[in-house]
């Protein structure tokens, strides 16, 4: 039996001038994640287009000034996965990362991609000396149980927060939060 190819974990370091190829990977996963019925703030109807644009025109801009890092996680050169780690604090909060869209394309789930791009999302912050990072989740979903597992502590539940992927139901968030030790 050939063994599993291995997940390497990478931050994203976009060439401006060539970043179409990562786009299009990244708003396919962004695009089958909202498809499959996750509630990321977005709703359908919801097109490749839209998530495409999503990521060229909110995230990438943000990589380039360096206020936000996104990981990549590739299986066999292809992305599979990637979660964002927004720096843009106010100025009493340079200690502070927000954690925001963990996905994983629903064809890769269940191999460990979320809990090591979570793993490697702390080494991030370190790097980038922030020792508070918060999140919010929809309750009782998947994504809630997975950073419990990993050490977040839940602060509170927001009720009627925002519509589900088909706008049927309005769904609370859960409020989290994780200290990390400070490296000197």
């Amino acid at each position: 039996m050939a063994s599993p190819r291995p997940i390497r974990i990478e931050r994203w370091n976009p060439d401006p001038a060539g970043t179409d190829g990562d786009l299009e990977e990244l708003g396919g996963i962004l695009h089958a994640y909202v498809h499959a019925g996750a509630s990321v703030s977005f709703v359908l109807p919801f097109s490749q287009k839209d998530a495409k644009a999503f990521w060229h025109d909110q995230v990438l801009p943000g990589v380039l000034a360096g206020s936000r890092r996104v990981l990549l996680a590739r299986l066999g050169g292809r992305i599979v996965g990637t979660v964002q780690l927004d720096l843009a604090t106010p100025p009493n909060q340079p200690h502070r990362a927000e954690v925001k869209k963990l996905l994983v394309h629903p064809d890769a789930r269940r191999r460990g991609i979320a809990r090591s791009l979570m793993v490697a999302v702390e080494v991030q912050a370190q790097e980038a000396r922030r020792t508070l990072l918060t999140l919010d989740t929809v309750t009782g979903g998947a994504a809630e149980f997975l950073y419990l597992s990993v050490g977040y502590i839940a602060v509170g539940t927001i009720p009627c927060y925002a519509l589900n992927f088909d706008s049927t139901k309005i769904e609370g968030t859960t409020v989290m939060y994780k200290e990390l030790s400070s490296k000197s």
